[in-house]
């Protein structure tokens, strides 16, 4: 846990300033009781003598009255500058805790965004939010208890042992006597509990991803009749949670009553033996009245203690898994050096490619070569888990190649900077992705800056014009998280008009059209024909009348290419693709 609190260097003057309002109400604390011994003794007891004391220091004669009422006008004051240090450090100790974890939020979000979809896989959506959101609450809540408590109950505790030393000495053994039996009994309970405190996060990131799942597969839970199960299903992951959640409960609720027992019984032994001193003569009454304040101040100073520590494991197990992540190291860094593909524009090549997913047996593309250029429309087609998406993935460096290169503009990809390389391509991914805001900000999404005629010629090539005109507030009429208001095929052509907005170099379509209809398909092919004649465009389709046009069509077969060429040359030569044209066109479209 202490790893991240080096994100707390721009906060150190505040620091400084709770360190020492802290120690300033402890000071006021530790210095009342004394003051109110001396009232009882030399006030109350002697009221109407008239007696030479000392006063803060100063010796003087004072009447007993007068005493009582100087001693408490000084104790009202410095219960008051207690107080105010008290709603200050409060105050900062709030403050900078929340800043540390808006820190750590901004830290875990620029990590993971760093991230490569190796890491996602590994580590999953679910987990990543509990740990941006749960685990960070964890860490600031216990922050705030460091600076508020941690720091004052320990000065308390020391202090109250220093100043009842000063009282006297005699009673002090039973201090020795608690303290120990105190550390024992809150060692005991954190051995216990600390394993439970870990595994309560586990079990809220199982909780968030039967949630999440039910939320986000809500169409297909409904359309198959599985509510019940998915409810059976959260219930389970509920009840785990609540069942670690007694179980750590329990054992925190048999701290608090031993303590409180200890406190009342060490109170009770103060009295008694303080009395038998009192009648022996050895003690006076306030004496013995400050030394039971400063007995409570650290039994006290113990109770606020062991509540840090409470917190503590959990924060800690939230502390590991943050900086789980935060030590990630992502497998696609950016070169030291990064090379600049100027030289050219939209070329992609492809040498001997073969990728292999993480923890798979078999590669998911094997040598794969082949080369587009700009002008040129690459068609790549196959059957379900033929490699299609793995190898377009590629492109932009999402995953990096097992074996061989990559090469954009005659740049292997990985000795470009990836905001270099992913500036040169549109990019339009199978599943369809929108953000919540309006349809115009989810097109401009693909180029900032870019203005409404350039925002209304890219709905308008994409075939997404037509209806958004018919919506009652046009471009700017607002998309719900995920794009859950409109249509699939809308989705997908606000998608497409996003990434020819940018006007990229490259465009890629990961089966972009399969929720168009023919005729939409159609016109936005001839559409896109014109906008993309000076660019290079690889397209993934499984309809073969979308590839049919292409100047280069290639088919994947179990990862590898079984056939390359023209439509009508792979019709010939390619046996895979007659097989997937004549499972989707008639005789006579084939003739």
């Amino acid at each position: 846990m202490f790893k991240l609190f080096r994100f707390l260097k721009q906060y150190t003057l505040q620091i400084i300033v709770i360190v020492l309002l802290i120690f300033t109400q402890v000071l006021a604390n530790l210095y009342l009781p004394t003051l109110m011994a001396d009232i009882i003794d030399k006030g109350i007891v002697q009221k109407d003598v008239t007696q030479t004391v000392s006063f803060l220091g100063f010796d003087g004669s004072y009447k007993g009255i007068d005493y009582i009422i100087r001693t408490g006008g000084i104790m009202l004051l410095i219960s008051a500058g207690g107080a105010i240090c008290s709603v200050l450090s409060s105050l900062l100790s709030s403050r900078t805790a929340v800043g540390f974890g808006r820190i750590i939020r901004n830290k875990l979000f620029a990590k993971v965004e760093s991230f490569s979809l190796h890491e996602f896989d590994k580590l999953g959506t679910a987990t990543l939010i509990t740990r941006t959101t749960n685990d960070v609450t964890q860490i600031q809540s216990v922050t705030i208890m460091i600076f508020s408590i941690a720091l004052f109950a320990p000065l308390t505790a020391l202090g109250g042992i220093v100043m009842a030393l000063k009282e006297d000495t005699s009673l002090t053994w039973i201090f020795a006597i608690v303290i120990p039996l105190l550390a024992i009994i809150i060692a005991a309970t954190l051995k216990y509990a600390m394993p439970l405190f870990k595994l309560m996060q586990v079990k809220i990131d199982k909780l968030n991803l039967v949630l999440r799942e039910g939320l986000t597969g809500i169409r297909v839970i409904r359309a198959f009749n599985r509510i019940e199960t998915e409810k059976h299903r959260f219930d389970n992951a509920n009840a785990d949670l609540m069942n670690n959640a007694i179980k750590v409960n329990k054992i925190m609720a048999f701290l608090m009553p031993i303590m409180m027992l200890i406190m009342n019984v060490t109170t009770i032994a103060i009295i008694w033996f303080g009395a038998e001193r009192i009648d022996a003569g050895n003690m006076q009454v306030g004496s013995l009245i400050a030394f039971i304040q400063y007995g409570m101040q650290i039994l006290f100073g113990f109770l606020m203690l062991s509540m840090v520590f409470i917190m503590v494991p959990r924060a800690q197990a939230s502390a590991i898994r943050i900086n789980e992540v935060l030590e990630m190291e992502s497998e696609i860094v950016d070169t030291e050096a990064p090379v600049l593909a100027d030289k050219e524009s939209g070329y992609v090549e492809f040498r001997n490619v073969s990728f292999k997913y993480p923890g798979a047996d078999q590669p998911a593309i094997s040598n794969i070569t082949f080369s587009a250029k700009p002008g040129e429309v690459t068609a790549i087609i196959g059957g379900t888990g033929s490699g299609k998406s793995t190898l377009v993935n590629l492109i932009p460096r999402f995953y990096d190649v097992t074996d061989g290169s990559v090469l954009v503009d005659g740049v292997d990809v990985r000795e470009m900077s990836q905001d270099s390389l992913r500036a040169k391509i549109g990019f339009v991914p199978q599943k369809t992705v929108l953000f919540s805001g309006t349809i115009a900000e989810n097109i401009k999404y693909g180029k900032d800056g870019a203005t409404i005629e350039e925002i209304q010629h890219a709905a308008t090539v994409s075939q997404a014009s037509d209806f958004i005109n018919e919506m009652e507030k046009g471009y700017e009429h607002v998309i719900a998280q995920g794009g859950a208001n409109i249509s699939g095929g809308q989705k997908q052509r606000l998608s497409i008009a996003r990434a020819l907005v940018r006007k990229p170099e490259i465009y890629v379509f990961d089966d972009s059209f399969s929720a168009l209809d023919f005729k939409t398909d159609a016109k936005l092919r001839a559409a896109l024909k014109d906008e993309t004649k000076e660019a290079t465009m690889l397209i993934i389709a499984q309809r073969v009348a979308t590839v049919m046009d292409a100047n280069r069509i290639i088919v994947l077969d179990d990862g590898e290419i079984a056939g390359m060429g023209t439509h009508k040359e792979l019709l010939n030569n390619c046996e895979v693709y007659r097989e997937i044209v004549s499972s989707q066109l008639s005789e006579e479209e084939l003739s």
